[in-house]
């Protein structure tokens, strides 16, 4: 029998389905601008400080509101034995409530090995670097292309598998998907 792959899921975007994920090659454009106009450090991800900017983060996450198609299919994978799965997010220590709401509702039926938010709020990509290592994974499934290019740097024996959307389709990528069906069917085809 084939080894157990350790593959771990973000949530926004992978696990829970979120159509605003198409803007963000939108929003990465600001990347570039944001460090003159808001003196910010080139490449850090933005961290809402005031009570207003964690209300309004709070709102956009808001946007992910439903379970993934393709969800099923990583639960009978992990009862199969194929994968033992675990959940990575970036979350904030603020967004805590809504992250646990969504682990409840996911664990109904436990196949998820773990659940991890990012509580001591460090830079995201830090975040899931330091996770992806500490578990040992063999596969990460992200939908953030700035994550993922960061991550192909810091833990190269990791396959990160990208749930890209229309507007990167341009972006060339070996393990690029346009759903987490189709990742965990590739998943499925090659342990």
């Amino acid at each position: 029998m084939a080894k157990k792959l350790k593959v771990g899921f973000d949530l926004d975007g992978v696990i829970l389905y979120n159509p605003l994920r198409t803007l963000r090659p939108v929003a990465s454009f600001f990347k570039f601008i944001k460090p003159v106009l808001f003196h910010e450090k080139a490449n850090a991800f933005y961290f809402p400080n005031s009570p207003l900017e964690k209300s309004v983060w709070k709102l956009l996450h808001k946007t992910s509101f439903r379970v993934a198609d393709g969800v099923t299919d990583i639960k009978t994978l992990a009862q199969q034995g194929v994968i033992e799965p675990y959940i990575i997010t970036a979350r904030y220590s603020f967004l805590k409530d809504d992250f646990y709401y969504w682990i409840k509702r996911l664990n109904n039926q436990p196949y998820f090995r773990y659940y991890h938010y990012n509580k001591d709020d460090i830079q995201p990509n830090a975040f899931k670097e330091k996770m992806i290592s500490e578990l040992k994974l063999d596969v990460f499934v992200e939908d953030n292309w700035g994550v993922i290019q960061r991550l192909n740097n810091s833990v190269p024996k990791t396959k990160i598998f990208w749930i890209s959307n229309s507007l990167d389709w341009h972006i060339p990528y070996h393990y690029k998907f346009s759903s987490l069906e189709e990742a965990i069917l590739y998943l499925s085809k090659h342990p």
